[in-house]
């Protein structure tokens, strides 16, 4: 307890440079904790979303903007399909069922789908409360467009056309609210559902908008689907198939290079503090040596004269693990709220990330190594020759 008071108080006589070691540990270990965090969150969600669909066929263009746009819903479509084509892909006996998506609108920055009872089903989703959409310009929402808005079942809502909350509004055209979705943690929850006919029914005056739909969603038949359909549409049809799971791979790989860009930054940040705190703990040793001297003549062993200077060590040590992680949650919750506020996915920071365990006993295992040549040399040290140097 002796040992523990003195390291206490070695480290408050020099509040600055304990406050910046300290605190360049900490940057280090909140940065990477809040990547470990985000992207985590962010893999977690791109595979619930996508695990349901086996394919896209859509109109041509980008791959990955088209499991954006008909998938995650964050982006732009790369066009329609004719009604007739995707008809044509859908009776394809590696096709076990194919949800048809129409896209266009949104409502508060929410997209509004226009499909059938079928995309329900693809992501689990029940009724929590009134009923499913049965006539034209009725719709259901999800947990939490409902949470967010305020909304229950008989609300009328009016959608804008894209994405932005901005875009021009079809206030001549207002969906009825006939149902509420219970939450499922999917990509639903953030939706608008209504019929494929309300989309056309709002598009009427484009005269090319009844005949089309945005994508089909399709589920697999048999596993060699996987190999066969997605280059038989490709190369026979005027449409383009992607996989979900393949995209967001891709994605995940082009988010990875920034992520281990910001990490080892971290790591550099990480070993400087280690290094700093290894000056500070040898200068410190100089510095103290006649009072360490002093000890030993008082009764003090060597190991406790080592035990105290790794006191000091590892009291900066756990100091800036906790305060790394705790700015690094703190971080990841900020910007969960600011996503939320905009309705994108949701990050938060009150869970846990699967590496933030091995990270915190990683920086104390080698931070503790960092500090024992310090211990060592105050455990070696002489007191009768520096008492005599004084």
């Amino acid at each position: 307890m002796r040992i523990a008071r003195l390291a206490f108080a070695y480290l408050a006589s020099r509040p600055l440079l304990t406050a910046l070691n300290a605190s360049m540990l900490a940057l280090g270990v909140a940065t990477i904790a809040f990547l470990l965090l985000v992207t985590h969150q962010a893999e977690e969600r791109l595979t619930r979303d996508a695990k349901p669909v086996d394919l896209v066929i859509g109109a041509k263009g980008s791959p990955v903007q088209l499991i954006l746009s008909t998938v995650f819903h964050a982006d732009i479509p790369t066009g329609n399909i004719g009604v007739e084509e995707a008809r044509a892909a859908v009776a394809n006996p590696m096709v076990a069922s194919a949800t048809p998506v129409a896209l266009g609108d949104s409502f508060r920055g929410h997209r509004i789908v226009g499909t059938d009872a079928s995309f329900l089903d693809l992501y689990g989703a029940k009724l929590a409360r009134g009923a499913l959409f049965a006539d034209e310009m009725q719709a259901v929402i999800g947990s939490e467009v409902a949470r967010r808005h305020g909304l229950a079942v008989g609300a009328t809502i009016t959608g804008s056309h894209g994405l932005a909350q901005a875009g021009p509004a079809h206030d001549e055209h207002p969906y009825v609210v006939s149902g509420l979705l219970a939450p499922t943690g999917t990509v639903i929850d953030r939706l608008v559902v209504t019929s494929v006919e309300s989309v056309w029914h709002v598009h009427e005056h484009h005269p090319a908008a009844r005949p089309e739909i945005t994508a089909l969603l399709v589920r697999y038949s048999t596993p060699l689907a996987a190999a066969m359909l997605p280059r038989s549409i490709n190369a026979t049809t005027a449409m383009q198939a992607a996989s979900p799971a393949y995209e967001s791979a891709r994605l995940l790989d082009l988010i990875g290079v920034g992520v281990d860009t910001l990490q080892w930054f971290a790591i550099v940040l990480m070993a400087s503090a280690a290094l700093s705190l290894f000056i500070a703990l040898t200068s410190a040793l100089q510095e103290r040596r006649y009072d360490l001297a002093l000890l030993r003549t008082l009764g003090a062993s060597p190991a406790s004269l080592a035990a105290l200077t790794l006191a000091e060590g590892v009291t900066l040590l756990v100091t800036g693990v906790i305060l790394g992680l705790a700015l690094g949650h703190g971080a990841a919750h900020a910007l969960g709220l600011r996503l939320a506020g905009a309705g994108s996915w949701p990050i938060t920071g009150l869970t846990w990330a699967p590496g933030e365990a091995v990270l915190a006993v990683a920086v104390l295992a080698i931070g503790a190594l960092t500090c024992l040549v310090p211990a060592i040399q105050a455990y070696f040290s002489d007191p009768a020759s520096l008492l005599a140097k004084r």
